[in-house]
């Protein structure tokens, strides 16, 4: 009860916020329908259909995995190393990784979609596992280091959020498919399944500490990265990137 003449005492918002289990979270940010905004992006498959390199369910197949053994296991490796940062309280790491994977993110596209995409990420976080962990950061981080570090807000362990950028390297280009290719979703659904042994390999070769900055994972797809740049200059496109 509030004394007569003294101010009431503000709402605690974040009292109210209900912990999640850490197998919860990890499905949490695996949904396609979380609205970090990687609906709205390809991962470069559209300009890829575009130019004739992806055209049925073989072609989709080689896409999707080289595209996780390279950029895919490079954010799945920041994302991991992000997560165990945060867990060990150290800002200045996650400064120097959103720095580092600066430097492995040559398309200026990618980065800009990167950093949009991290932003998006914070606001949802933010919302739903208010904490201030997430405000050290800044209003742009790579969405990899962004992810890890509301993967360590949400109680995941830094494998389980390498598996989470991993399979978000690959189901946003599978949802991609079916619209721009009309594909039958139980089959690219299936692609996916088949993947799932590689994610799996992946995300354990991710989940390894580094001292340095420069032993981290600086894998390159060219053709990603062509394809985003050439992308970002087209009027007629159905995803951002």
């Amino acid at each position: 009860m509030t004394s007569a003449g003294a101010a009431p005492t503000p709402p605690d918002h974040t009292a109210r916020t209900t912990p999640i289990a850490s197998g919860a979270a990890l499905l949490l940010l695996a949904d396609g329908r979380f609205p970090a905004g990687g609906y709205a992006h390809s991962g470069s498959l559209e300009p890829s259909i575009t130019a004739g390199r992806v055209h049925d369910l073989t072609t989709l197949e080689s896409f999707l995995s080289g595209r996780a053994a390279t950029v895919g296991l490079v954010a799945a490796a920041f994302a991991a190393a992000s997560c165990r940062a945060t867990h060990d309280h150290d800002p200045a790491r996650l400064a120097g990784l959103d720095t580092a994977l600066d430097a492995r993110t040559p398309s200026p596209a990618q980065r800009a979609t990167s950093r949009q995409l991290g932003r998006q990420l914070l606001r949802v976080a933010t919302a739903i596992a208010p904490d201030h962990r997430l405000d050290s950061l800044g209003a742009r981080p790579h969405q990899p280091v962004a992810l890890g570090v509301v993967g360590a807000v949400l109680g995941l362990t830094p494998r389980d959020t390498a598996l989470a950028a991993l399979h978000e390297s690959v189901a946003g280009p599978v949802a991609a498919a079916v619209r721009l290719m009309a594909l039958d979703p139980f089959a690219t659904h299936a692609v996916l399944a088949r993947l799932g042994p590689l994610l799996e390999q992946l995300a354990q070769q991710a989940d390894q500490p580094h001292g340095d900055l420069d032993e981290m994972p600086a894998l390159s797809a060219p053709l990603l990265d062509i394809a985003a740049e050439q992308h970002a200059t087209r009027t007629t496109r159905l995803f951002a990137s």
